[in-house]
């Protein structure tokens, strides 16, 4: 139930956390981390796709904001941000961060079935638009970023008591204390394609700490497996993250595991309730590449898993 009060107070809290917006940032994706760059491939990858015959997803505002978003990129002296306004998204690529997107949708709603007014944290959201596409009118939605997204972010959407953009790094965890403090609980913690960009141990930590702060939620969080972070590995890796895609050196893996049970030996409040592979929606956009999810090593490259806390 809405307390004004409460809101009140989480609102104040977090603009003392989001003061560092009021620095001389320019509000500009030039200003963005390499890794911080992919929610813009990532934004265009579901505005192409929801406008593709027979979409996998409908994201109107993914949509709004490209096309606002295209005169600044075009000028850009970056090659991925005029390739992007110029429409050259991979199409593969485009289902697959479509086929994800559906998918963490579907674990959000899940979730709002059977808690209508409970929390929605979106860790690393960048130009994310979850909160357009599946709110329930009840739930509260905090959107967590680095300074520099959650300023840009500022432009194209509209905050209310229910959706709260947090300007932090996951690290931080004074973040969780607003979660805490907003009243709606228990909460469901969507990494949607972030945490293999960071560092391991770290992760580690944030699982334990979720566990140990949030009894009763949920954290569903994509996944790279460990065998392809070797020094072996590492050059295939950046060469599709860099050449293939046009990212920054700093967007690369480092963050893995060997299977999906792994973190329920860092925490006994850590279960494992469920696994998702692109490979298993069968989805006929998946073409010729559908028939590599009959073979685990690839079903299980880079996959979702999704825990339940406490």
């Amino acid at each position: 139930m809405y307390n004004p009060y409460t809101d009140q107070l989480v609102s104040k809290r977090i603009a003392q956390m989001n003061a560092t917006l009021e620095t001389p940032l320019t509000s500009s994706p030039a200003d963005f981390s390499d890794v911080a760059t992919t929610s813009l491939l990532t934004l265009y990858a579901r505005a192409m796709e929801s406008q593709s015959s027979d979409p996998i997803l409908i994201d109107e505002k993914a949509v709004e904001i490209t096309q606002r978003l295209n005169p600044l990129l075009q000028s850009s002296p970056d090659r991925l941000h005029r390739s992007l306004a110029s429409g050259k998204v991979s199409k593969p690529l485009s289902v697959h961060l479509a086929l994800r997107a559906c998918k963490y949708d579907a674990y959000t709603r899940a979730f709002l079935d059977r808690f209508p007014q409970g929390s929605v944290v979106n860790i690393g959201c960048g130009m994310d638009t979850r909160f357009q596409r599946v709110d329930n009118g009840q739930a509260h939605f905090f959107d967590l970023d680095l300074p520099e997204v959650i300023r840009f972010k500022r432009n194209y959407v509209e905050e209310s008591h229910r959706y709260r953009l947090i300007a932090s790094s996951v690290f931080d965890y004074a973040w969780m204390d607003l979660v805490i403090e907003a009243g709606n609980s228990p909460a469901i913690f969507l990494a949607e394609g972030v945490f293999m960009y960071l560092e391991p141990a770290r992760v580690r930590a944030l699982f334990v700490v979720l566990a140990n702060r949030f009894p009763g939620s949920e954290l569903v969080c994509e996944v790279v497996n460990s065998r392809w972070l070797t020094k072996t590995m590492e050059p295939l890796i950046r060469s599709k993250m860099q050449r293939q895609l046009g990212m920054g050196e700093d967007a690369t893996f480092k963050f893995g595991i060997c299977d999906g049970h792994e973190p329920e030996s860092w925490n006994k409040g850590i279960l494992l309730l469920d696994e998702w592979s692109y490979f298993d929606s069968r989805h006929p956009k998946l073409g010729a590449l559908g028939w590599m999810g009959q073979f685990e090593l690839f079903r299980k490259t880079q996959w979702t898993v999704h825990y339940r806390l406490g």
